[in-house]
């Protein structure tokens, strides 16, 4: 009896004095096997593709807004004076707006046939085709990098619960070797569990975020694009109608 106190007198003294770990995040990095600064790691560059991303998409899609804006009054003008040519230039000039793009399409498809003394059906199909091209060719665009965003929303959690498992495997480790369940034997997977959960949803999170604002931002676009288009198609016929009634 008396000799398991003093076993367990020495347990208790031996965890009381053993050395507190520190939770701070350079102390925690050093803490660390070569696996879960692997994750870790991963974890970062994934996260700045992500911004990367981001970056690009949020300044594409405000330059398109910008001069999607100038663009649909100046070449409304150069419509409503019958100046093909200079409508495509004006779309020329405007040549990140997603309108511009699609228009001026259109319009090349169109003046093709400006010289023939009648506008048939089939070359207004033809102009219509082409816009229908220019908006595929523009829908395109305008998701370029979009879906990594949902990749690395949709996988990123799990690579970080990957570098959690980790953690507690080396935690579990940890008290086998030092054959005691005291805070420093745990204290090296607890902090590789924690730091790539943690940086796994700080990656995520953002990444389904910007995720669901693009996609509705490419959406609005696509009914901007299909707007112009039909409007437009309505203008070649309107011309053809026209020029019909002074053939006459």
């Amino acid at each position: 009896m008396i000799v398991q106190l003093h076993t367990w007198a020495v347990m208790l003294f031996q965890q009381a004095t053993e050395t507190e770990p520190s939770w701070d995040l350079i102390s925690m990095w050093n803490q660390m096997g070569w696996l879960a600064k692997g994750v870790v790691i991963a974890l970062f560059l994934m996260s700045a593709w992500s911004i990367g991303v981001m970056i690009d998409r949020f300044l594409a899609y405000s330059a398109a807004r910008k001069q999607s804006r100038q663009f649909a009054p100046a070449v409304a003008g150069a419509l409503r004076d019958g100046k093909l040519d200079e409508a495509i230039k004006v779309a020329d000039v405007y040549n990140k707006s997603h309108l511009a793009k699609v228009v001026v399409a259109g319009l090349q498809e169109f003046r093709a046939h400006q010289l023939s003394p009648d506008i048939s059906g089939e070359e207004i199909e033809a102009s219509k085709r082409a816009l229908e091209r220019a908006e595929a060719i523009v829908h395109a665009e305008l998701k370029r990098g979009v879906s990594t965003l949902a990749t690395i929303g949709s996988t990123s959690p799990f690579v970080g619960l990957f570098g959690t498992v980790v953690g507690i495997i080396h935690a579990f480790t940890g008290i086998s070797t030092n054959k005691s369940a005291g805070i420093g034997a745990v204290s090296k997977g607890i902090s590789e569990a924690l730091i790539t959960t943690a940086i796994g949803l700080f990656v995520a999170i953002p990444a389904v975020w910007m995720f669901n604002y693009f996609t509705n931002r490419i959406d609005a676009f696509d009914v901007e694009m299909g707007n112009s288009s039909s409007e437009l198609i309505d203008y070649f016929l309107k011309r053809r109608q026209t020029r019909a009634g002074a053939t006459r």
